[in-house]
């Protein structure tokens, strides 16, 4: 009795094992930033893990990775990069190449040049931006080409089966259509008008849409600095700017003071990092009609 008790618990436990070690396997998926991981997950669902490994409050794109962090990422089955200069940290670690897909590669020529500038980010040390403005995936249609880049390296690395992958690719892609339509049309009549940004982050959208930006190089959400406010009221006499964007809520004293100023404020979360309140379509949409009822505040659209 005991022998036959014992056969059938090996015989439970032989059969309970691949079932765990199938779980364990589950493919694992590094994007570089929050746009990239929304965009991975809405086309492989369930059939893999898809880490954005920055911790909340750090800009991904100057985020130090630790050795455990790098760690994980070589081990990832598949690594979704922005390209354009963007997360600094990947130009000075060895990365499997085989399981990289840089996502804007099929769009370098609309990258567009920005001035590079010396400052420091919290404690991140002093740095420089790239020459190039990084965040393409605030273009909806950019952002369409990359998920397409996306789409072909899961195909590629066969995280995913084609035909069910192309569904949601195509569900994808009509969001971000729609998206462009919503905010194209939310913008109407508001081409060249003029806009302040705290960040360069804003080039592709104010291109697609048609707004004249001017950039300022705040951190985001700080209180900016008397030096930093008399920059921005010398903005506003030159350009006669009335808006001014943030990255992130900033300080109560500081909306006030811009207000002060006669600026109306916009909060446009530039979606690099995990957004406070919704995922990224619901979140370009709030802020695309937030600019769109500040800019009816100074004129007719």
């Amino acid at each position: 009795m005991a022998r036959t008790l014992c056969a059938w618990t090996v015989a439970v436990i032989s059969a309970l094992v691949p079932t765990a070690v199938a779980a364990q396997v589950k493919p694992r998926i590094v994007a570089v930033n929050y746009a990239l991981q929304y965009f991975t997950e809405r086309l492989v669902g369930d059939h893999a893990e898809v880490v954005f490994p920055v911790p909340a409050g750090v800009d991904p794109a100057f985020w130090r990775p630790a050795i455990s962090d790098i760690s994980m990422i070589q081990g990832a089955d598949l690594i979704v990069l922005n390209g354009a200069g963007f997360a600094t940290w990947v130009d000075r670690v060895s990365l499997p190449r085989s399981r990289l897909v840089n996502t804007s590669a099929a769009i370098e020529d609309q990258f567009i040049v920005t001035e590079r500038i010396n400052h420091t980010h919290g404690d991140g040390g002093e740095h420089s931006h790239e020459s190039l403005a990084s965040s393409t995936w605030l273009d909806p249609m950019l952002a369409m080409a990359q998920a397409d880049a996306i789409a072909a390296a899961l195909i590629r690395r066969g995280l995913i089966d084609a035909e069910e992958l192309a569904s949601n690719l195509q569900g994808l892609r009509s969001d971000l259509a729609a998206l462009n339509e919503e905010i194209e049309l939310a913008l109407s009549g508001a081409e060249s008008l003029p806009v302040i940004t705290t960040h360069p982050r804003y080039a592709y959208v104010a291109r697609r849409y048609g707004l004249k930006a001017y950039a300022l190089d705040w951190d985001a959400g700080a209180m900016p600095s008397p030096d930093q406010l008399s920059r921005l009221r010398t903005l506003m006499e030159t350009n006669g700017a009335k808006i001014l964007i943030w990255e992130a809520v900033p300080p109560r004293v500081a909306l006030a003071a811009t207000v002060d100023l006669g600026l109306t404020n916009v909060i446009f979360e530039p979606l690099a990092q995990t957004p406070v309140q919704q995922p990224f379509i619901e979140s370009i949409e709030r802020a695309a009609q937030g600019l769109a009822e500040a800019l009816r505040g100074q004129t007719q659209i």
